[in-house]
């Protein structure tokens, strides 16, 4: 197994800091842009983390890797927990270095869901909001921030200039192999996304623990919310059939609420558990395998 330095594992300042420049990169068509200053504010930042999270995502992020964390993560075998005993457990990645915020990571959770309720949406959609980031607890489980957090994308076929840094592919072995370097790869044209593997991460991770439980549209939000090639830029049109591109419009409308929802003001946890804990038992088992 390979063996990864300090900085290799944790290049970011917070698991966060990616979804800080998500916002930056993917403003919404009535929001103005914001420099990275609005969103970050370091006095003397040493490096531009978020450009090394992804020098080390794109380096590594092969086919051969990708497959050999489905056949270790997969098998759900490193804890069994309540989901609201999960939040918890989630709630340890907070870092004191992250300047925008000092919500956890269950505060960060009911803001997206609580924004959905709040526009009426079928309980399941609230559900989603409130689960869709907890596969982040893959980092308590010895993950590289760069195999947990990041844009996804296919492998096993040509990297899409579309991906953000796609120049950082280059180090990338696939990119040199006749298997993986084509526009189809291993792939066959249209295939549908539930034949192509993507880059491994907390999306992919919790669709597997969760598909059995929710709502297709649900379970699409969850595992291609981080897919921004696609479902912003149209890179992977060719890999996708009609039955993804139907889907997508649920994947493109869960997207603000998970971008935007963010304020300062922190929900009120103990007034809102009762209703979320009558919303997990309604659709999930009452302990979890991560």
């Amino acid at each position: 197994m390979a063996t990864f330095t300090e900085n290799e594992i944790a290049p970011l300042a917070s698991i966060e800091e990616w979804e800080d420049d998500v916002l930056i990169r993917y403003p919404e068509p009535h929001q103005p842009a914001k420099t990275k200053e609005e969103y970050r504010n370091y006095d003397t930042p040493q490096r531009d983390t978020v450009k090394e999270f992804y020098r080390l995502n794109h380096t590594y992020q092969t086919y051969d890797f990708v497959r050999e964390k489905e056949a270790d993560f997969l098998k759900f075998d490193k804890k069994e927990m309540r989901v609201w005993d999960a939040c918890d457990f989630l709630n340890t990645l907070v870092d004191d270095s992250d300047p925008d915020t000092d919500l956890d990571q269950l505060q960060h959770l009911l803001q997206t869901s609580e924004t959905i309720r709040a526009d009426g949406h079928p309980d399941w959609f609230v559900l989603t909001g409130f689960l869709h980031d907890l596969g982040k607890v893959l980092c308590l489980f010895g993950e590289p921030q760069w195999a947990v957090v990041g844009d996804t994308f296919p492998v096993g076929c040509q990297y899409s200039d579309k991906i953000v840094y796609p120049e950082f592919f280059e180090a990338n072995p696939d990119s040199k192999d006749a298997r993986y370097n084509t526009k189809y790869g291993v792939y066959e044209p249209n295939c549908g996304l539930r034949n192509v593997h993507m880059s491994w991460g907390h999306d992919e991770y919790l669709y597997q623990m969760l598909k059995d439980y929710l709502p297709e549209p649900a379970l699409y939000m969850i595992r291609y919310h981080s897919f921004y090639a696609q479902h912003r830029e149209h890179a992977y049109d060719h890999l996708m059939d009609a039955h993804d591109h139907a889907m997508f419009e649920w994947v493109n409308k869960f997207n603000p609420y998970d971008l935007y929802s963010k304020v300062p003001v922190p929900p009120n946890v103990k007034e809102l558990k009762p209703y979320y804990e009558d919303l997990i038992a309604k659709y999930l088992p009452e302990t979890l395998k991560f």
